[in-house]
């Protein structure tokens, strides 16, 4: 039985917390009140309502400031929808994902852009580059590359032929859950996920699930959402998709590999918003063909090498041109006005027959 005395003591600090929330209610309006003064400073000067490097910058300054007890991660988080939401008094984001609601893509673009941002969900990538593109919404996330599966070569595709360009990526923890709407595997037939996802889970499958069929949709959300009409099905998703369709989860993180990653890179078209400037721990991509002939290949390494620029990249693609050519994807560590790698990349552009910088962007922690 509680004492009185404690139960007296809790109450006041009850209250105390009570009195905390009001001014911190009151602070944050007032906060608000001023970020609707600088939309409207924006909206008269024709500039960018969302700056990530400005967002990046407040964060680390209040994380740096933290003296706890509060994580300092925690405080971020905070931070970023404090921010979010004050953002989306100003002008609110459009920002166009992969859907239905649950996806790890919708995960990534929270984590980017904060819950205040207004997503707008598409069946793919293409559709979401399109929407970029056309100035449906104001930026996009796609799916870049696996720790796992390698690239998602749909969207290395997509680049060449689209003017968005990359501003920042997301690197997300993944883990894959079977869900159903029964809580066991029994009778389960079918197993439903995006292929990259499926092909992150298929040695627990074969062992487990070795004679119910893999079936490939356009998102682990999806995938969900099917198997939400049918006590026969499974899907393979986070557990946002869980929660979003009424699944049980009949096993938890099933991926092959403990540490699954998946990058998102956030695009937009240049004049949404330019090259973000150097943060001290940047990336720039871009994607280039050579000539076909003996060395070309070799000689892309040379400015790079002679300039200090370190690789961290090198994809290839099949141009689709019935020759044989292909087009090669590059990340290189720093950012594009480092002077070693603005100097590599003029160099290197002379040796190209194709060359487009996807864009220069802090790295993801």
């Amino acid at each position: 039985m509680i004492k009185p005395i404690q139960s007296e003591g809790l109450a006041k600090l009850r209250q105390e917390i009570d009195q905390i929330d009001q001014k911190l209610l009151e602070l944050l309006n007032a906060r608000a009140q001023i970020a609707l003064q600088v939309g409207e400073i924006k909206r008269a000067e024709g500039s960018p309502f969302f700056r990530p490097d400005r967002v990046a910058q407040v964060i680390e300054k209040i994380k740096i400031a933290n003296t706890g007890p509060l994580l300092s991660n925690h405080v971020g988080h905070i931070w970023q929808e404090i921010m979010s939401s004050c953002l989306a008094l100003e002008a609110p984001q459009r920002v166009a994902i992969l859907g239905p609601q649950g996806t790890f893509t919708e995960e990534a673009a929270i984590e980017f852009f904060g819950s205040a941002c207004q997503l707008e969900y598409f069946q793919n990538f293409d559709e979401v580059f399109h929407a970029t593109a056309a100035g449906m919404t104001q930026f996009g996330v796609v799916g870049m590359e696996n720790t796992s599966e390698g690239v998602v070569a749909r969207s290395f595709d997509l680049f060449l032929r689209s003017p968005v360009h990359v501003i920042g990526e997301v690197s997300l923890l993944v883990k894959h859950n079977l869900m159903a709407l029964n809580a066991s595997l029994d009778g389960i037939q079918v197993v439903m996920a995006h292929p990259q996802a499926l092909g992150q889970c298929q040695s627990w499958l074969s062992k487990h699930m070795p004679n119910v069929e893999r079936r490939a949709v356009s998102s682990n959300a999806e995938g969900a959402r099917l198997a939400a009409s049918n006590p026969q099905w499974a899907a393979l998703a986070g557990e946002r998709a869980a929660s979003q369709f009424g699944l049980n989860i009949v096993a938890h993180a099933i991926q092959d590999e403990a540490i699954n990653k998946t990058r998102f890179a956030i695009i937009c078209l240049p004049q949404t918003l330019a090259t973000p400037p150097a943060s001290g721990k940047d990336c720039t991509s871009l994607v280039v063909s050579v000539p076909n002939r003996p060395g070309a290949v070799h000689d892309l390494l040379v400015p790079l090498k002679n300039n200090g620029v370190s690789m961290t990249r090198f994809e290839s693609r099949p141009a689709k041109s019935g020759q044989w050519e292909y087009f090669f994807y590059i990340d290189l560590q720093g950012h594009i006005t480092d002077t070693n790698v603005s100097k590599a990349l003029e160099e290197l552009q002379g040796l190209c027959a194709y060359y487009k910088i996807l864009g220069s962007y802090p790295v993801s922690e």
